[in-house]
């Protein structure tokens, strides 16, 4: 039987470790011998999670269908029904849901305001996957409690962070390295969207496309797998419809497409109007001075009074989009929804409550697609479609201006419709609509929630290590330098006899004050003769912008390295004295660069798989790295993860910390993943890896 965890004897399996070594004896028994590796179980565990994420997906309907009878006394939510209420009740039902919603959020899980696939991303990117349990529970009820007494929002978000708050969940569970468990969250998300919509292909691109970002085929496998279990799940508990019943396509002649092409563009302006007034409603509910549990309520009373006169803005939106499709709303009606739908999504989502953008984004298009649909057809009638057709081409391109995903909304659609006569306009108008919202605003509605927290997930890997490392962290003290006034014969002669490829000059302040390069006196030994005895140092310097000091990241330090053509940069003591303290080496950069690389990857995966038991107090690793486990010095008891700046100051990264159990537990630890508001107790234990000698500074500090 083979293992996916290498125990050393001496180690105590945990419960996880139990039950992953039950899981391998079980598929040893199924799968020939060829069959058993890592890969056959992850598949397993990936179909466990589609299974599980179908589940949650169909309960997440059914807890909205409850909260819809409770509030407005039936379980199937119409555009009849809400008409046939009284206007006040229209206006306390959303306002009543707020106040549920904003205690969920603020007081169980935060992470659950607004949309939350960003969340996802974030957890993706930042975080190996990690998503907190409690996510599940704190999604679920406070989105089925915003939907279903009106929130102007959609499930799919939603039904997105629970699955992949579940596949994150059982991943950690099992321990997994971190680059399983995004694999994991990603099997969940695509279980979310192919419940939802009934469409396994869409779930699995959405997953990739947008929460990965990776169509690697290790990835690819399990997700698909997923996805389609969960549309199993989903097929038997609701049937095998679709999310929406479209009117059969055709494209009527060639000509066609240009509309289509019109279609795109304003389908960008529409995404990127979503995107600008969504965060700006956020902004100007923040800037309230009042409790943030209560400012859902005060969206809620918005919404109730949009109801009034435009009850199609409520719930999800689906029946209004019906209509549209259909082509039963006027041209003027499609065109009010269009704005007031945008605006109650934003004054929804940004008074705090919880719920997708997803629904909305297709909502819009399918009213902007109707628009144009009814002109077209109104002014060529022999050679256009009905305007259903447009509003169909219109809820995927609206999709992709907002998303950045063509070819998640491409698939979404098409799945709709199994139709393959509508992907020629389809794949057009996503494209062109994907392409424009990019040219007028780079970041998507997702990514740009993440910018505004500063973090930007495809600034890429290694410019988020490099922010995270410092001058003084590959400073050295060892510089060449020179005075303004040294002749040609001194800086050659320095230059040949020094292991520096530049030399630093300074003033009669001894300040920095320019920089010479073996470049620029190989241009002057040429003419030596000449020159030798009327050149000085300040002929040849340069003196543009090349000082460094102690705290500047590594980012910047690399940046100046492409702009400056030197590989030596002065360090000097701070921003207003231009004293050469040192020097740093763009080889040393890089090198610095690859070692923290390879040390957050072995952190990464030691920190899911392994301890240290006490027969093993110090394990060597590859790197001249160490792991051991040691007591918190006493110096730091009370004190926040964040506040001891432990990594900083003395260069090593806690992984796992150990705490004694209560006193009914006696003999047990509670294993507790680091994090930075995390206080340190006295008897904690920190699993550590390092450098041995820094781990001893930090051992017997104060």
């Amino acid at each position: 039987m083979r293992r996916w965890v290498n125990i050393p004897e001496g180690f105590d399996r945990s419960l996880e470790d139990k039950v992953k070594v039950k899981i391998a004896s079980v598929l040893a028994k199924i799968f020939p011998p060829s069959l058993k590796s890592e890969q056959i179980f992850v598949i397993v565990v990936a179909i466990f999670i589609g299974l599980l994420g179908g589940f949650g997906a169909v309960g997440f309907r059914y807890l909205i269908q409850i909260v819809q009878k409770i509030s407005y006394g039936d379980w199937n939510y119409t555009l009849d029904l809400v008409r046939s209420i009284p206007w006040y009740i229209k206006v306390i039902i959303p306002a009543s849901g707020g106040i549920f919603v904003g205690l969920i959020v603020y007081f169980f899980a935060r992470e659950v305001k607004g949309h939350g696939v960003p969340e996802v991303m974030e957890a993706v990117a930042l975080k190996g996957g990690k998503i907190r349990p409690r996510v599940v529970f704190a999604k679920a009820f406070s989105s089925s409690i915003c939907i279903g007494t009106g929130g102007s929002v959609g499930r799919e978000g939603p039904i997105v962070q629970i699955g992949s708050a579940i596949g994150s969940a059982i991943g950690q569970f099992l321990k997994m390295p971190s680059s399983t468990l995004k694999t994991f969250v990603g099997c969940g998300a695509a279980a979310g969207i192919a419940s939802t919509f009934n469409a396994p292909i869409a779930g699995a691109f959405f997953a990739l496309e947008i929460i990965l970002g990776d169509f690697a085929i290790p990835q690819f496998a399990p997700i698909v797998i997923s996805s389609v279990m969960a549309t199993v799940v989903s097929h038997y508990f609701l049937g095998n419809y679709p999310a929406f019943v479209v009117p059969e396509y055709q494209l009527i002649s060639p000509w066609e497409l240009i509309p289509y092409v019109i279609l795109g563009v304003l389908a960008a302006l529409i995404g990127i109007l979503f995107i600008k007034t969504l965060y700006k409603t956020e902004d100007l509910f923040d800037s309230f001075k009042f409790p943030d549990y209560l400012k859902p309520v005060i969206g809620g009373f918005i919404i109730g009074g949009i109801s009034i006169i435009f009850p199609e803005i409520l719930g999800i939106g689906y029946d209004a989009i019906g209509l549209a499709l259909d082509g039963n709303l006027i041209w003027f009606v499609l065109l009010s929804l269009v704005f007031v739908k945008l605006l109650a999504v934003s004054i929804t989502l940004g008074s705090g409550s919880s719920g997708g953008i997803f629904a909305p984004s297709l909502f819009l298009g399918s009213m902007i697609g109707g628009v144009l649909g009814f002109i077209v057809h109104s002014l060529f009638p022999g050679v256009t479609a009905s305007y259903g057709a447009y509003s169909l081409v219109g809820m995927g391109a609206v999709v992709a201006a907002t998303t950045h995903a063509p070819i998640t909304a491409i698939i979404i659609i098409f799945e709709l419709t199994n139709d393959y006569k509508i992907i020629l306009p389809l794949m057009i108008a996503c494209i062109i609509s994907t392409v424009v919202a990019m040219r007028l605003k780079r970041e998507s509605i997702y990514t740009l929630k993440l910018i505004r927290r500063k973090i930007n997930i495809f600034i890429g890997k290694e410019i988020n290590v490099l922010k995270s490392l410092y001058v003084k962290e590959v400073m050295t003290e060892e510089v060449e330098i020179v005075s303004e006034d040294a002749k040609l014969n001194s800086l050659l002669e320095r230059m040949v006899n020094s292991n520096h490829s530049s030399l630093f000059m300074v003033d009669k302040n001894n300040e920095f004050s320019g920089i010479i390069t073996i470049q620029d006196l190989r241009l002057a030994f040429m003419e030596k003769e000449s020159l030798q005895d009327i050149l000085i140092a300040k002929d040849v310097a340069i003196s543009d912008g090349f000082t460094i000091t102690p705290d500047d990241d590594l980012d910047y330090v690399m940046k100046l390295f492409g702009t400056k053509s030197v590989d030596e940069l002065p360090v000097v003591e701070n921003r207003y004295s231009k004293k050469i303290i040192g020097s740093v080496w763009k080889n040393k950069v890089i090198e610095t660069y690859n070692q923290e690389i390879f040390r957050r990857d072995l952190i990464g995966e030691l920190s899911s798989r392994i301890s240290v038991p006490e027969k093993y107090p110090q394990i060597e690793l590859l790197g001249g790295y160490t792991m051991t486990e040691i007591e918190a010095p006493k110096s730091f008891v009370g004190l926040s993860l964040k506040e001891a700046d432990i990594r900083s100051r003395y260069g090593i990264e806690i992984i796992l910390i150990k705490r004694k159990a209560p006193e009914e537990k006696q003999g047990e630890t509670i294993n507790i993943i680091p994090d930075s508001n995390y206080k340190i107790k006295e008897g904690d234990k920190f699993l550590i890896v390092g450098d041995i000698k820094k781990i001893n500074n930090f051992k017997y500090a104060g």
